[in-house]
């Protein structure tokens, strides 16, 4: 049993940060060629959209590992105490429980936000372009919790980053932590701004 959860703790680690977190950041930057305007956004869309084996790629590298970090995740968030202070400092704490809240709001983001989109798309109520995205985003409460959901994603993503160096053995010293701490943070700062611009930059034509 204990030698079950540990193994479900590191492909829950590895999983978040490969392929989840590299899909997240790709997402982000594809999305990201709206600023330079309607029709790039659209072929990066597009070219995304036309990959072969596209469906295969989303159900086996996007929507399976994120199912099993996301359940994975609940139980965790839910079922392991929230506060390790023997082992870690206040902020380290702190960081262990925004990591399990921004959890929560990641899960129920991309759930709207695949029906939103793919779930529209497929039903043939919409069409995946620069539109889709603006119509959503041009109505005030969808702007800002696509604000938010990014900053929280985006903060998930970073300090689960932080995890994986820790318990895969990359960063065991305290100095070793503190640089990928630093690391991290500079990876929140920039992702999030490729985010946050690209919301507003939906906008931008309204």
């Amino acid at each position: 049993m204990e030698h079950r959860e540990y193994f479900n703790r590191r492909l829950h680690s590895l999983l978040g940060v490969v392929p989840i977190g590299l899909f997240v950041v790709q997402h982000l930057i594809i999305n990201h060629f709206v600023v330079y305007g309607e029709e790039s956004f659209n072929k990066a869309a597009n070219f995304m959209a036309s990959l072969p084996f596209v469906t295969a790629l989303e159900i086996f590298v996007i929507y399976l590992p994120i199912l099993f970090h996301a359940i994975l995740g609940v139980y965790i968030a839910f079922n392991v105490p929230t506060y390790n202070n023997k082992s870690y400092g206040y902020f380290r704490n702190w960081m262990y429980t925004l990591q399990r809240i921004t959890g929560i709001i990641t899960l129920v983001f991309i759930a709207w936000h695949v029906y939103q989109t793919k779930v529209q798309v497929a039903l043939g109520n919409v069409e995946l372009d620069y539109n889709l995205m603006a119509d959503i985003l041009n109505q005030p409460f969808f702007f800002w919790f696509y604000i938010v959901s990014v900053i929280a994603i985006v903060f998930h993503l970073a300090n689960g980053l932080w995890s994986f160096c820790v318990h895969w053995g990359i960063a065991q010293s305290p100095r070793a932590q503190q640089i990928v701490t630093y690391i991290t943070v500079g990876v929140f700062f920039v992702v999030s701004y490729i985010g946050i611009r690209t919301i507003i930059e939906f906008t931008m034509g309204a």
